[in-house]
């Protein structure tokens, strides 16, 4: 093979290699950090980019895990990446310890949800970023839990979880990371705790169940007094109402047949008028006539006695007549 077709194979080959390393495609929601001459020149973003192979060269980010195993030992995972992930990460702490204000040793794992938001800061400020964050959280929880009681652990999450927000936010701040939100998934007291928290519970609920008896007895007891006294008040107005219907009754009576025995006598005076008869004794005479009938009536064999003075009633009978004989003249 001739020489210049070897130098044009090297060439060819050369310059593939070149396009190869200088041409980089960086995925959307990724970025990559380029230095020259282990100095930071740029930070890549999505799409079709350029550098300069053996000048350029990007920055590997080497992520540390550590988790605990079963017998006690630990699990260390090195993970090295040229690329910086910009999505929202979701991070999953193991179970820890921690240390209640009234002293209860309390298992509680939480998960961190954390955003890379200056690839730059994730890169230069911090070693290993993943690690960082863990640490951090775990010792910001147990501050946040040892100024809280147990109580107040179990019911106050949302208090907790803005806590832990907020002061993580603020620490990873200067390594370009946001916190967005934090979750306490399980508080796990020891086992003699929730016991005894469980027997608290059902006395509460016991002592809770025979205050809401009682307190139901006692309504029942104020709804049917209250029901009572209203029959009796209803009751007393019926009454009250029935008296003052039948007095007035009684009176639209009286009046009307003091109107009848008015108009009676006004008839009377009209028709003996001028007869030269009194009309007093005619009424007089009539209302003995007929006390002496009421007195004399009944099946039973009765003795009247006519006092003295009843003889001038008598005496006025002849007058009547002569009354009627002008009454009967006059029509």
């Amino acid at each position: 093979m001739p020489t210049g077709t070897i130098v044009l194979i090297l060439v060819a080959f050369f310059v593939i290699f070149m396009v190869a390393k200088g041409v980089r495609i960086v995925q959307q929601s990724e970025a990559m950090v380029i230095e020259r001459f282990g100095k930071y020149r740029t930070t890549l973003v999505a799409g079709f980019n350029v550098i300069i192979p053996v000048f350029d060269k990007p920055r590997e980010i080497i992520f540390r895990f550590t988790r605990d195993l079963p017998d006690g030992n630990k699990f260390v995972q090195f993970v090295k990446k040229e690329r910086i992930d910009l999505r929202e990460t979701v991070y999953d702490f193991p179970r820890q310890n921690v240390i209640t204000k009234d002293n209860v040793m309390t298992e509680i794992n939480a998960l961190l949800y954390f955003q890379v938001m200056y690839p730059v800061k994730a890169m230069y400020e911090i070693e290993n970023l993943p690690l960082a964050i863990e640490k951090l959280t775990q010792t910001t929880l147990r501050n946040v839990i040892g100024e809280l009681d147990l109580d107040e652990c179990l019911t106050s999450r949302d208090t907790i979880n803005m806590k832990l927000r907020q002061i993580l936010d603020e620490a990873s701040h200067k390594w370009g990371v946001k916190v967005n939100r934090v979750e306490l998934q399980d508080i796990n007291p020891p086992r003699d705790i929730r016991e005894a928290m469980e027997k608290q519970m059902r006395a509460e609920r016991d002592r809770r169940a025979q205050i809401i008896d009682a307190e139901g007895s006692k309504r029942a007891a104020v709804l049917h007094a209250e029901g009572i006294q209203q029959a009796q008040i209803t009751t007393a107005e019926g009454q009250k109402q029935g008296q003052i219907l039948e007095a007035e009754g009684d009176a639209q009576s009286r009046i009307r047949r003091a109107q009848g025995e008015a108009e009676a006598i006004r008839l009377v005076t009209e028709a003996i008028k001028g007869a030269n008869a009194d009309p007093a004794n005619y009424l007089i005479a009539m209302k003995y006539l007929e006390t002496l009938e009421a007195m004399t009536s009944g099946k039973d064999n009765k003795v009247v006695y006519i006092p003295f003075e009843a003889t001038g009633v008598l005496s006025s009978l002849g007058g009547i007549k002569d009354m009627l004989g002008a009454t009967k003249a006059l029509k």
